[in-house]
């Protein structure tokens, strides 16, 4: 068992020095012409971000703000395919929490319109996206609702998760360019979440209850 284990170890080390080897010679080969043409899509790539980045932040990218009514909602959809709009309460406290974390990511994701919309003066679009639960995050991409957060479940169940665990769940929608591991969350340390989770359990305690249901 162990030598076949060696074997595979050896095997798979092979391989990688040949692609390694593969990519200096191409590297290597590479000519001024090439050089040249790598260098000028680079610009290319740089200046197209760069007017990307321009026409989000006219179109209010870099902040978070709140929207005025359903109307204004639907104008944002237009200009801007990539929305992270959260669907709030004065009365609830979580809507608080919510807000702190997405005005820090909204100045880190310009490439994404983050917004509020109070869901008691918009009844027509809560109902239309089917919001229930206060805070629901919608996560729009393309034009297009891709997912909801509903309260604090997908965050770890708790108050205090960090800005950076609800950065990575609105990347799963891919509302947000996200250069982290998208299969783990940044959150995890796997002792104390399912302690965490097992004291829930324990104690019967329903972390949405606070949460507004709209068909009460």
């Amino acid at each position: 068992m162990a030598n076949m284990l060696e074997n595979q170890l050896l095997t798979a080390a092979q391989m990688i020095e040949r692609q390694l080897d593969q990519q200096l010679d191409q590297l290597d080969n590479l000519d001024s012409d090439d050089l040249k043409s790598i260098r000028e899509q680079r610009l290319k790539e740089m200046k197209d971000l760069n007017r990307k980045k321009q026409e989000w932040l006219k179109n209010g990218h870099g902040t978070y703000t709140e929207l005025a009514d359903e109307k204004e909602f639907f104008e944002v959809s237009k200009k801007s395919p990539n929305i992270v709009c959260h669907f709030y309460r004065d009365s609830t406290e979580r809507c608080r929490i919510v807000d702190m974390h997405l005005k820090i990511l909204a100045s880190k994701h310009v490439e994404a319109k983050f917004c509020k919309v109070n869901a008691e003066k918009s009844p027509f679009l809560t109902q239309r996206l089917r919001i229930k639960v206060i805070p629901t995050i919608a996560l729009v991409k393309d034009s297009k609702t891709k997912d909801f957060i509903v309260g604090f479940t997908d965050l770890g169940n708790c108050d205090d998760f960090s800005t950076e665990m609800l950065e990575w769940r609105i990347a799963q929608s891919g509302a947000i360019d996200y250069k982290g591991d998208l299969m783990t969350p940044p959150d995890v340390k796997k002792k104390a979440y399912i302690n965490r989770v097992n004291k829930t359990i324990r104690s019967g305690y329903d972390s949405d209850d606070s949460d507004i249901d709209f068909d009460d």
